[in-house]
């Protein structure tokens, strides 16, 4: 692989990594399941679920959302190892946020990634989270009125 298209694969690995926050942020359940791979596997140890294939990651995603009042996520760029047509990565996350039974949540996280290459560029082929820190302590903000949001 020559250096311009590891550069290309780093950048196009990035903007999916990207991609999906947004999506999971803007509550596009669709466009979340098309980032990965028609086998792909979403997991969440932590809670014990996993979902494989875009129907079911596109429902369990759903399904999580649906548990928030507000949800914030923030993703910080982590390693990519490229090996031709895969690769595999980690992204450091930073979420908060309320669920609908009062229940607040902070975390600091990560994702174990692995991509593939295909012809509709790099997806996910599996993306596993893992909690390393966890905050239970309420939240003292709230969301702005519907008004402000964007």
């Amino acid at each position: 692989m020559n250096g311009m298209q590891a550069i290309a694969d780093r950048v196009e690995i990035e903007a999916l990594r990207s991609e999906l926050t947004d999506a999971v942020m803007m509550r596009d359940f669709g466009r979340v399941a098309a980032l990965f791979t028609p086998r792909g596997v979403m997991r969440w140890p932590h809670i014990d679920k996993e979902f494989t294939g875009r129907d079911q990651i596109r429902a369990g995603v759903e399904w999580g959302q649906g548990l928030w009042e507000f949800f914030v996520q923030n993703v910080h760029p982590g390693v990519i190892r490229l090996d031709g047509e895969t690769a595999t990565g980690r992204a450091y996350i930073h979420e908060f946020g309320r669920m609908h039974d009062g229940a607040s949540h902070l975390n600091h996280a990560l994702y174990h990634d692995r991509y593939l290459r295909t012809p509709d560029g790099w997806r996910f082929s599996e993306r596993v989270y893992e909690v390393r820190y966890l905050d239970s302590a309420p939240l003292t903000g709230s969301p702005p009125p519907a008004t402000h949001r964007g």
